[in-house]
């Protein structure tokens, strides 16, 4: 590949949502306070994703090393559970519900690149996750994908496809193995 062929690895198109002040500030911040053990009080967490935009709701439990990229594309609902080492790669909005658990190391993940492309052009699209949903450890959701209310993706599976309302969810890729049913 020559040097006129590196040029088209280019995805200025891509907007951050912030200027390079706030996106630099969130970095040591997410470093300090959220990527580490330092501080492990959610309370004080809350208020400063609210402070960076991000919409979060009451009682929102947020476990040491959280690794989210841009809280300003972040809405969580009540009462819900983000576990240890639970990674939010937002490059889009990513709206989590209520009483939502997402478990340790879990990637959430709204981007990826077109391998077909010579430029590996970035893809982003939004990950809704509904009210009630439960996405297991070391679990992965994929850009685009929509959790319906109270369905299950099991541990270490792979959502690249939506997942129905009171559905349990496994594998790689993520395939429905059960209906839930609560209570």
């Amino acid at each position: 590949m020559n040097s006129t062929d590196l040029s088209k690895f280019n995805n200025d198109w891509f907007d951050i949502g912030r200027n390079k002040i706030v996106l630099l500030l969130w970095y040591i911040i997410n470093a300090v306070v959220f990527n580490s053990y330092l501080l492990p009080v959610s309370s004080i967490k809350r208020v400063i994703l609210r402070f960076f935009g991000a919409k979060i709701g009451k009682g929102v439990i947020l476990k040491p090393k959280l690794n989210i990229k841009y809280p300003w594309k972040l809405h969580v609902g009540n009462h819900t559970w983000i576990g240890e080492n639970v990674w939010i790669d937002n490059l889009d909005v990513v709206e989590i519900g209520n009483q939502v658990c997402i478990s340790q190391g879990a990637l959430i993940l709204s981007g990826n690149h077109d391998y077909s492309a010579v430029n590996f052009e970035l893809i982003v699209k939004p990950i809704k996750i509904e009210d009630g949903v439960w996405i297991g450890a070391k679990s992965i959701v994929a850009q685009g994908v929509i959790c319906r209310n109270h369905s299950v993706l099991g541990v270490n599976s792979v959502a690249r496809d939506d997942m129905h309302a009171y559905s349990i969810y496994k594998g790689n890729p993520a395939v429905k193995i059960r209906d839930r049913h609560i209570g």
